[in-house]
């Protein structure tokens, strides 16, 4: 018989409110009855898309990350607004990120970020039968688009190139599910 494992917040005490995030500080119990906090990050989510352009390639970007003090290459990815569908978030991304729309947008999972600390959910896609759109990229972002084989893309996670969880978790998924897609 498993314990029950629920934390109860007590109070809660706002830290920051921000653009991309907030943080609040929770005082909770407890399992075993003692006190404690948790510092909680506050995000409304995001999506991820795994942009495959035909069977062997995909179209992933480079982006200088400001808190690993360098430029990852990541596959499209960007915030949910504010009440917005999530599909509807993954098409808008891919219009601004990567100026394509999908023909096929499947969703693949849901992950938490980093769920001791943030309430971060990313909704992960792949999209394939891209078409040209056009889109506007927001005026914070700036990009490089890199088209590569799929190949390579898996073969830059094993050699530590591509290190963003939510890329190497979506290109990963998408390498199993590959046979299976229809282009």
């Amino acid at each position: 018989m498993s314990q029950d494992l629920t934390e109860k917040v007590t109070s809660t005490k706002r830290i920051y409110d921000g653009r991309i995030i907030n943080l609040r500080l929770d005082t909770i119990v407890l399992p075993d009855g003692k006190m404690s906090q948790r510092e909680i990050v506050e995000h409304k989510g995001a999506i991820a898309v795994v942009p495959m352009l035909d069977r062997d390639t995909v179209i992933l970007v480079r982006q200088y990350r400001s808190p690993t003090g360098g430029t990852l290459l990541e596959i499209p990815a960007g915030s949910l607004e504010v009440d917005e569908d999530i599909d509807v978030c993954a098409h808008r991304e891919l219009a601004e990120e990567i100026k394509y729309k999908a023909g096929h947008l499947d969703k693949l999972f849901s992950m938490y970020v980093a769920p001791g600390y943030s309430t971060e959910i990313i909704h992960v896609y792949v999209a394939y039968n891209l078409e040209p759109t056009s889109g506007e990229t927001d005026e914070d972002e700036f990009l490089d688009l890199v088209t590569m084989p799929f190949a390579e893309a898996i073969h830059k996670i094993h050699t530590g190139e591509i290190q963003d969880a939510k890329s190497i978790s979506g290109l990963l998924q998408v390498e199993r599910l590959l046979p299976n897609l229809e282009f």
